[in-house]
């Protein structure tokens, strides 16, 4: 009889062989023997030149390059966004974010005349809601002509809002926002889930929790496929710690402070009035000096609320642990995802573990401080690659390595912005111009991409094609039985015949790089020239001049006077310039016009695929709405661990 793994070895390359040749799994025999597990690792905010396997040679990070050497490394993996919300949406459901809502109607022949209609209402009133989608049905017609005013270049530059925002928010601000993963959005999880997969998230999730009430849910990992979540509902951020790099506290401490200021003189005017004329009521003084100090105590007291409102845990959809113990937050999550492994050990799973490293403020164990050559952050990135060598530990003392399709990402690339006087608290994104927050730049979107599965995928491969974290969503799909949604538009591919090296080619011949609602760059695979071109229409103007960031803020901005429209756009060779350095001109590129064309076409074909839909991330779903705020009691006497409150 053959051994258990050489068993699952030859159950494998079978399952491989049926797919290249477009049989699934279930066609096949019974699914539940032919499917891998699937274990998908996820950092936040590391930058690609972070990694020993991706050029880095004074991080230690054993574990991560070695999953590489075991594996498939892909050198051209490219997160759909630059920030946290939107890539991981994209990232969940296979398609870019501007897509994610509620269709407002089916596709019909005059899909790219509603587009046009919808930007120019976009770009010229500040409409929003009902008032925009009544002013949108009006001027739609159904297979009329198109705004005179649609033009290819106002097509590139505006687009259609959905898991994004057009207003500088960029992600989710609050837990206790309306905004979040739409219900409507299909993610790998519920498909794998209704194919008998065990399903399970540990870590961060920033998708959104509530709609309507404190305990709805609409949000939750729970209602997007996944039977167990033990994690942050929202993110970790300096403000947690209520480190010097804050989010939100040093500005509402600002704020209000201003307020303060206003108050106490508006009572010492008012009283020194009433001194000179004694006459009438000294309700508007008392008035004002009682605004004054409850402002001032607001002031002093916002950042423990914050910490309260954001900073907590919850397994499944009860309240774990508020606020969080940080430094407790690895230890757990390992132990959550050895629990799993080993309960779900005899069935198919899917696990995904979303580290909240390396996100500021870098909260790292004793064992792990002063330990690298990189101050707290290179502190920080050891002990994830420790905590990604535990997990793959523990998936070898269950048995499970020779069926299991191990996957580790970033969200995105590093932060340059993260940084106080010399200090550097953020990623290094190696030879990559830019990092987190812009749009376009390489070095805020190109993430490491490394796939294990011994026996299957071949040890040592590198492959340098164009791929997106979008592709994860219909390669596990295929490979999980399931069936990719054909009721609506998916931008991933599947990258199985890739890894195998049976297809020499990536499916992207084009891949489009978003910053909020703009489009900011795209990029072409022409196979033919084995050349890769980037078209940027839109890039952010770096502070101070000469500088690679855009230092003094969170991230660079995405629209305003903050970043220069290029007209022509710029032009870059990816395959001879991967670090974006030498701007190709028509007097240096003999086919510019050609490339740039090209491109533009393209642009003009994915806008006729995208439909209005709200926007997730704006204002009206991204403030902090009381009534949706999670608390272990009346907020804000939050105060609870896992197994009563306290």
């Amino acid at each position: 009889m053959p051994r258990p793994a050489h068993r699952w070895r030859c159950l494998a390359l079978a399952l491989a062989l049926g797919l290249l040749l477009g049989v699934g799994p279930s066609t096949c025999r019974d699914a539940s023997g032919w499917r891998p597990n699937l274990l998908l690792l996820m950092a936040d905010d590391l930058g690609i030149g972070d990694l020993g396997c991706y050029g880095n040679k004074t991080l230690r990070t054993p574990n991560i390059d070695r999953l590489a050497e075991e594996g498939v490394r892909l050198t051209q993996h490219i997160a759909a966004a630059s920030v946290c919300t939107p890539s991981r949406a994209a990232f969940l459901t296979g398609r870019y974010p501007i897509r994610s809502a509620l269709r407002l109607y089916p596709p019909t022949c005059a899909s790219i005349h509603h587009v046009s209609v919808y930007l120019n209402l976009l770009s010229e009133v500040p409409l929003r809601g009902r008032a925009l989608r009544r002013a949108w049905f009006r001027q739609a017609r159904p297979c009329g002509g198109a705004s005179r005013r649609d033009s290819p270049s106002r097509r590139v530059l505006l687009n259609i809002p959905g898991m994004v925002s057009s207003n500088a928010l960029r992600v989710l601000q609050w837990t206790a926002a309306s905004g979040g993963l739409p219900a409507d959005e299909i993610t790998f999880a519920k498909i794998l889930r209704d194919q008998g997969y065990a399903t399970g998230l540990i870590g961060k999730w920033h998708l959104g929790l509530n709609c309507a009430s404190a305990g709805d849910h609409c949000h939750h990992p729970q209602a997007h496929g996944f039977d167990s979540f033990l994690g942050m509902p929202f993110t970790m951020m300096g403000d947690c710690a209520q480190a010097e790099l804050s989010e939100k506290r040093v500005a509402l401490e600002r704020a209000l402070g201003l307020w303060v200021q206003v108050s106490a003189v508006a009572a010492l005017t008012l009283a020194a009035r009433k001194l000179v004329r004694p006459a009438g009521s000294w309700a508007p003084v008392l008035g004002a000096a009682l605004a004054a100090a409850a402002l001032l105590a607001a002031a002093r007291s916002v950042g423990r609320l914050i910490v309260l409102a954001d900073c907590f845990l919850m397994r499944n959809r009860s309240i774990a642990q508020q606020p969080m113990d940080l430094e407790a937050a690895s230890p757990l999550f390992l132990q959550e995802a050895a629990s799993f492994l080993h309960r779900n050990k005899q069935r198919p799973f899917l696990l995904f573990v979303s580290f909240l490293h390396v996100h500021v403020p870098l909260v790292t164990t004793k064992d792990f401080l002063g330990r690298s050559r990189h101050g707290l952050y290179g502190d920080n990135v050891e002990e994830m690659d420790w905590m990604v060598g535990r997990i793959l530990d523990t998936v070898d003392k269950e048995g499970l390595a020779e069926r299991t399709l191990v996957y580790f990402t970033s969200d995105h690339g590093g932060s340059l912005e993260s940084r106080l006087g010399s200090h550097q608290y953020g990623g290094w994104n190696g030879i990559y111009r830019g990092g987190k927050g812009m749009g376009g730049w390489e070095g805020g979107i190109r993430v490491p991409g490394i796939l294990r599965w011994p026996g299957v995928l071949p040890a040592g491969r590198v492959i340098q094609e164009p791929t997106s974290l979008m592709d994860v969503f219909p390669t596990l799909v295929r490979l999980g039985g399931g069936q990719v949604p054909q009721d609506r538009v998916i931008d991933g591919r599947d990258l199985w015949p890739l890894l195998l090296g049976a297809a020499p080619h990536s499916e992207h011949e084009f891949l489009l790089h978003y910053c909020e609602r703009f489009l900011h760059a795209a990029r072409w695979h022409q196979r033919d020239r084995a050349t890769v071109w980037k078209v940027h229409f839109a890039t952010p103007i770096f502070q101070p001049e000469g500088a690679g960031a855009c230092y003094g803020r969170g991230v660079c901005p995405c629209f305003g006077e903050q970043v220069r429209q290029h007209d022509p756009p710029l032009l870059f060779d990816l395959s001879r310039d991967p670090s974006e350095s030498r701007i190709l001109t028509p007097e240096t590129e003999p086919r510019f016009h050609e490339v740039v064309g090209r491109v533009q076409q393209a642009v003009q074909q994915h806008q006729r695929t995208l439909s209005p839909v709200p926007q997730q991330l704006d204002t009206l779903r991204n403030v902090w709405r009381p009534w949706l705020q999670p608390c272990c009691g009346p907020f804000p006497l939050c105060w609870c661990r896992e197994g009563g409150a306290q």
